[in-house]
């Protein structure tokens, strides 16, 4: 027995079925993880970089350098740890620390400003850590 054509109808809920799926994986690609990094900066500086001045890291807290996407913090005086201020969940950048938590204004991951760990998500992956160093009273990162 010859197979009949499928009805119109049914081939565009077909099409229309295949065009949501695909729109829906871009926009789950576009809330991916910073590791893949689909057209952004690296999430880390690949070279030395001039953060800024010492004195602009309190002892016992951290500063922001969205600029420069990064966090330093100063646990104790003339020490200094620096993380990537860009959110591992999708690659926003963190906009503000409070308290001893820096946040992304994206979906509300925060991140623990001596650490770098998350303390509340959708981020699951800790900020990556960036070697820091003080010198001539400039931090340099990378």
């Amino acid at each position: 027995m010859p197979s009949q054509p499928a009805a119109r109808r049914t081939v565009l809920k077909g099409a229309a079925a295949l065009a949501g799926a695909a729109g829906a994986g871009a926009a789950l690609t576009a809330c991916s993880t910073a590791s893949n990094s689909g057209g952004r900066t690296p999430a880390t500086p690949t070279a030395p970089v001039e953060v800024g001045t010492a004195a602009e890291v309190p002892v016992g807290g951290a500063k922001l350098f969205r600029e420069k996407k990064l966090l330093v913090s100063c646990p104790v005086e003339g020490q200094y740890k620096a993380f990537s201020a860009q959110c591992t969940h999708a690659g926003c950048v963190l906009d503000k620390i409070e308290g001893d938590e820096a946040n992304c204004p994206c979906h509300g991951s925060r991140f623990d400003v001596a650490t770098g760990k998350v303390l509340s998500g959708p981020a699951s992956d800790p900020l990556p850590a960036v070697p820091v160093r003080a010198e001539g009273g400039k931090l340099i990162a990378g």
